[in-house]
């Protein structure tokens, strides 16, 4: 049979967003329905697949041509058969709910408590030691539990956090936004790092002050040890000269064992030749390392297990 156009369809036909979201809106209730029939083209076969009254299964898909404007069936008898647009639009229909069954598949496995999996933050400086350690530890109770890890800054993160991209992060400055919950878990000195052949790698310890008349080499804006960094250098009294900005510590201690500059950096995972490391005295030299979340959005089983033992590790997240 040929299909034809009807006069009563409902939906609007410009074809913007807007419309089309409307579309979806009111055809998603019905599509399994006509799936189920599409498939066996027997509606008394789909009824008792589906287990849904075949009344109630007619009505969906008179209702569904009804609002389309277009016959998707051939009826005969107790089977129908489906039209040139039947078969058209089957095949969008039964692309998009495999996604949504693909969909809900994911999801619920994200959720499952023993193989879940979490979106995890941190800063660069962090990875090479402290993060290995911490999963090492936390996957002794949780074996099965995954991990898709980031590395970033901490503005980065946040918006990670913001957009769901991330569950918790670590971070520093630990964050104050009304839209995040946030936790110091401990506290990281930090020191002058200067080249092994500078006027002050002989000393273990200095005031920041005596580096008013050097060269920084500093993270870029955004970063928070580079915020921290301009604070510091502000409370000694000066504002520093900045040679070189980059993305990563390590990078940053290349450059001062080249004699590039100075910086104020955390402690390197392993010594690095070519630099000397001083403590600050003054000001006093640290950043807080917290964990934040995005306030109000429920914690599946893997993240809440995660989140307990990250917040278990108050005064102990660094190693010693």
């Amino acid at each position: 049979m040929e299909h034809q156009q009807r006069s009563a369809g409902r939906l609007s036909r410009t074809g913007d967003t807007r419309d089309r979201e409307e579309t979806a809106r009111l055809l998603a209730p019905r599509l399994a329905h006509f799936a189920g029939v599409a498939r066996t083209e027997h509606v008394t076969r789909a009824a008792q697949e589906m287990q849904v009254p075949q009344s109630t299964l007619s009505r969906a898909l008179v209702r569904l041509e009804e609002d389309l404007g277009v016959e998707l069936f051939a009826r005969h008898g107790r089977t129908v058969s489906l039209t040139p647009a039947g078969r058209t639009f089957y095949a969008s229909v039964a692309r998009a709910l495999d996604e949504i069954g693909r969909a809900a598949e994911e999801v619920r496995a994200d959720a499952d408590p023993a193989t879940g999996k979490v979106a995890f933050g941190f800063l660069h400086t962090m990875g090479a030691e402290t993060v290995p350690g911490l999963l090492y530890a936390f996957r002794a109770d949780h074996p099965g539990i995954r991990f898709a890890l980031v590395q970033n800054h901490g503005e980065a993160m946040l918006e990670g956090l913001r957009g769901g991209e991330l569950d918790l992060c670590l971070t520093s400055p630990v964050p104050s936004a009304p839209d995040l919950v946030a936790r110091r878990l401990d506290e990281q000195k930090l020191r002058l790092v200067v080249p092994a052949d500078h006027r002050l790698a002989a000393r273990r310890r200095v005031r920041l002050a005596e580096a008013a008349d050097e060269t920084f080499v500093t993270l870029e804006p955004g970063y928070g040890l580079r915020r921290i960094t301009d604070d510091l250098c502000a409370r000694a009294g000066f504002a520093p000269r900045i040679a070189f900005e980059g993305e990563e510590a390590e990078t940053l201690r290349g450059l001062v064992a080249a004699g590039l500059g100075v910086a104020l950096l955390p402690p390197p995972p392993f010594p690095r030749p070519g630099v000397a490391e001083l403590t600050v005295t003054a000001p006093r030299a640290a950043r807080e390392i917290g964990v934040a979340w995005l306030a109000g959005r429920p914690d599946t089983p893997p993240v809440a297990a995660f989140k307990k033992f990250l917040l278990s590790k108050r005064g102990s997240l660094l190693p010693g």
